[in-house]
C-alpha cells in the first residue's frame, strides 16, 4: 500500500534506533511497563516517531493496566490503517500509522473497558513522540496595550 511517506528500509535504519526500526517496521513489540507514556498524563497530542503526523491526543488515553499506552480512539480515523493479524493465538487487528505505514500496535474491543468506544488502542510508547500542548504560561498575550 502507498503512503504520503514511502522510505527505503536504509533510510529508515538512518533515522531510526534499532529498537524504533524493530517496532516500526518490522512491527516488533516492545517489553511491556517500559514506556514512560503508559501512565503520563502531560496534555497534548502523541504523533508518529517515524514520520511526526499526529495520531493521539492524551484526552483519548486511559490507564488500561496492560503494559502499553492504551488509548480509546484515535485523532481520526483517517490518521491510522488497519491490517488483520493473524501472528499470534487466532486473529488481531493491527493499528498502523497511515501517512508512513509504521506499525503502532494493536486495537481491541469488547473488554469492558468504560470509554466511549469500548475500544483499546494498545500502542507500542518507543512508536511515539509526544508534543506537550503549550501551557498558559508560554502564550504570548496580543491584547495588553502599552501607554506611552
Amino acid at each position: 500500500m502507498a503512503h504520503p511517506v514511502e522510505k527505503t528500509d536504509d533510510e529508515w535504519r538512518s533515522e531510526l534506533s534499532a529498537a524504533e526500526y524493530h517496532v516500526l517496521r518490522e512491527a516488533g513489540t516492545e517489553r511491556p511497563f517500559s514506556s514512560p507514556f503508559e501512565t503520563d498524563d502531560t496534555v497534548g497530542v502523541y504523533a508518529c516517531r517515524a514520520c511526526g503526523a499526529e495520531l493521539f491526543r492524551s484526552e483519548t488515553k486511559f490507564d488500561a493496566h496492560c503494559g502499553w499506552p492504551a488509548f480509546y480512539a484515535p485523532l481520526a480515523e483517517d490518521r491510522v490503517e488497519y491490517l488483520e493479524d493473524r501472528s499470534m493465538f487466532g486473529v488481531r487487528t493491527e493499528v498502523r500509522c497511515a501517512n508512513c505505514g509504521s506499525h503502532l500496535g494493536h486495537v481491541f474491543e469488547g473488554e469492558g473497558f468504560d470509554t466511549p468506544t469500548d475500544q483499546r488502542y494498545c500502542i507500542n510508547g518507543i512508536s511515539l513522540t509526544q508534543v506537550p500542548d503549550a501551557s498558559k504560561d508560554d502564550v504570548v498575550s496580543t491584547s495588553s496595550t502599552t501607554e506611552g
